[in-house]
């Protein structure tokens, strides 16, 4: 079985709705990393030298290959990525080896076998 990871930056606010999104798509689980900064095209407004950022979240998923992409889709589609600029953004990488996802590999077989 070969994997891919989902590495999503939300909104706090979303990372909730995003986890749910993800997990009905055919997520297992995910890491957060919670208060991460990041700058997009265009720069944040500054109010007195401070700058008005929203708080961003980073989710780390390991998912089947074959559910990958409906995966990020749906997240795309939950966090509002596309609704305007500063969202938030995902992206997948090809895993080349992992360890500790026999778990994984079990509970997605059936799975993955009703896909193809």
């Amino acid at each position: 079985m070969r994997f891919k990871m989902i590495i999503a930056f939300v909104e706090d606010s979303k990372t909730d709705a995003v986890l749910d999104a993800a997990r009905g798509a055919g997520a297992t689980g995910a890491t957060v990393i919670n208060n991460a900064r990041g700058e997009g095209l265009n720069k944040r407004k500054t109010f007195f030298g401070l700058t008005l950022e929203v708080q961003r979240d980073v989710l780390l998923f390991v998912v089947e290959e074959h559910l990958a992409r409906g995966i990020l889709e749906k997240i795309a589609e939950v966090g509002e990525f596309d609704a305007e600029s500063g969202q938030g953004i995902a992206v997948q990488l090809d895993i080349e080896d992992a360890v500790g996802v026999t778990h994984q590999i079990q509970s997605l077989s059936k799975v993955v076998e009703d896909e193809l």
